[in-house]
């Protein structure tokens, strides 16, 4: 029952169009702030730190802090994750 749990944790954190549109930038773009994924998707900040919120709480993606900044990067899960959803296109 525990994996199953945590399959539907994952799911849950990339069942979102604009969580996939982060997903996806995160790709091309390594290491990028909240800030500037906001900017780079044109959608408000606190929409899109929810959401890395989410991300980071399924796993898909990691943070990490360079002085007063928080970078966001894929998590290999993430990659895996980015993978399988261009399968499904």
């Amino acid at each position: 029952m525990l994996k199953t749990k945590r399959l539907q944790t994952i799911v849950k954190g990339f069942a979102n169009h604009r969580r996939i549109q982060i997903i996806e930038l995160l790709s091309l773009y390594p290491e990028i702030s909240v800030s500037e994924i906001s900017n780079r998707l044109k959608v408000n900040f606190k929409t899109i730190s929810e959401h890395a919120r989410r991300l980071n709480h399924s796993g898909l993606i990691l943070k990490r802090y360079k002085g007063q900044s928080v970078l966001h990067v894929l998590s290999p899960l993430g990659k895996d994750i980015l993978k399988f959803l261009r399968i499904l296109e």
